[in-house]
């Protein structure tokens, strides 16, 4: 059996472990993150974005309600968990800060704030794998579109600080920086992505922006989700706002060869789905055992498409149905735990495992929630034309 062949055999046996409770409030989970190893078992947590501008945590095994970070009248977006401490959450704001905030603790105030400069509005962030740096992209501020950087070392410390900023980039996209994510491995790579269309990767050792710029990839649309594939994590890939998808080898470079891999102007119309239909692309994930890259789609309705990239295109693997009642928008999946989190704009948050039964008495809802704010939240448009740069 190929690597590809088990992993669809697994995806097709998981089931719904446990859903979690309606809140009073309904939101769209817009984002979702699981805390690293713990020192002690059993006391992982789950983090979800959320479109009432909040972030929730949740008991990683049960999902039951554990916590509720806002930053009224700002908007939160994306969350992070610390890499070596499981108990630390991040956040971006668009009032101009990146805030940490400690689970363990009862208190709603953040423990670390990273303040930015006066006209900063961040959209996207992420820290780096030895959580010694922390990078958030700006909305474009009338012709300004800043990457800020922090030293985020001492963030365990319990007193609430404001740290100001390491630097900026401020040369490399001329629009709003919709994604952040540094390399797996690596901690001085870092990868950004933007409605510009540009998809740029960035060695933070170098002294400054022009020698930091190791590649520019032009993906020719508003970019949604980005992230590192590949032995060695020497690939990027992006997906955009109007369902394309692009992937890159950056170790041709210094080749004659063509950096790039493939290219997919609507991923709606190049998967052959049997008695179904791809509606959009959440994003996607790298399997290291496999060595293969994943995509995960959806359909309006909240079934979950898992699709498999290779250089002849993309092609579904699996279908997860039944879980949810609308757009799906967030996703974390561990193959080593074979477990699968979503999150859509049900406001329901799953949990999947092979081979579970379903034993909340909250079912499925029959309708999607109104959203409490629509800034920011994505439209799936088919009319949308890709834009040149």
């Amino acid at each position: 059996m190929s690597a590809v062949e088990k992993i669809e055999e697994q995806f097709a046996s998981l089931r719904i472990a446990k859903r979690s409770v309606l809140s009073e409030e309904p939101a769209y989970l817009l984002d979702v993150d699981v805390s690293g190893p713990a020192q002690s078992e059993g006391s992982r947590f789950v983090a979800v974005s959320c479109s009432n501008k909040s972030i929730r945590v949740y008991n990683r095994e049960t999902l039951s309600f554990l916590q509720e970070y806002s930053s009224c009248p700002g908007t939160l977006s994306g969350v992070r968990f610390a890499h070596a401490c499981d108990s630390l959450v991040f956040s971006a704001c668009s009032d101009g800060t990146v805030k940490c905030w400690d689970v363990r603790l009862a208190a709603q105030k953040a423990v670390q704030v990273f303040s930015g400069y006066p006209s900063n509005v961040f959209i996207s962030f992420d820290i780096n794998c030895s959580d010694l740096v922390i990078c958030a992209g700006t909305e474009k501020v009338e012709t300004d579109t800043f990457l800020v950087f922090w030293d985020a070392r001492g963030s365990t410390d319990c007193a609430s600080t404001t740290r100001e900023p390491l630097g900026v980039y401020s040369e490399s996209h001329n629009d709003d920086v919709t994604k952040i994510c540094f390399h797996p491995v690596k901690p001085s790579l870092v990868v950004s992505g933007s409605t510009d269309g540009l998809v740029n990767v960035f060695d933070i050792n170098k002294d400054n922006e022009d020698d930091a710029l190791i590649s520019t990839c032009n993906s020719d649309s508003s970019v949604s989700f980005i992230g590192w594939s590949g032995k060695g994590y020497e690939q990027i890939y992006c997906t955009t706002h109007d369902e394309g998808f692009c992937w890159w080898d950056l170790a041709q470079l210094d080749t004659e060869e063509p950096i790039m891999l493939l290219r997919v102007l609507d991923a709606r119309d190049s998967v052959c789905i049997e008695n179904g239909s791809l509606n959009y692309l959440v994003g996607g994930t790298y399997h290291e055992k496999a060595d293969r890259l994943f995509l995960i789609g959806g359909t309006a309705t909240g079934d979950i498409h898992l699709l498999s990239c290779s250089a002849a295109g993309l092609s579904l693997v699996g279908t997860l149905p039944g879980g949810h009642s609308a757009t799906v928008r967030s996703f974390c999946w561990n193959p080593a735990e074979e477990s699968l989190l979503t999150g859509g704009e049900d406001a329901q948050l799953l949990l999947w495992r092979p081979g579970a039964v379903e034993h909340s008495l909250a079912k499925k809802m029959s309708m999607k929630v109104p959203s409490s704010v629509q800034k920011r939240v994505r439209v799936h448009n088919s009319s949308l034309k890709s834009r040149k740069k």
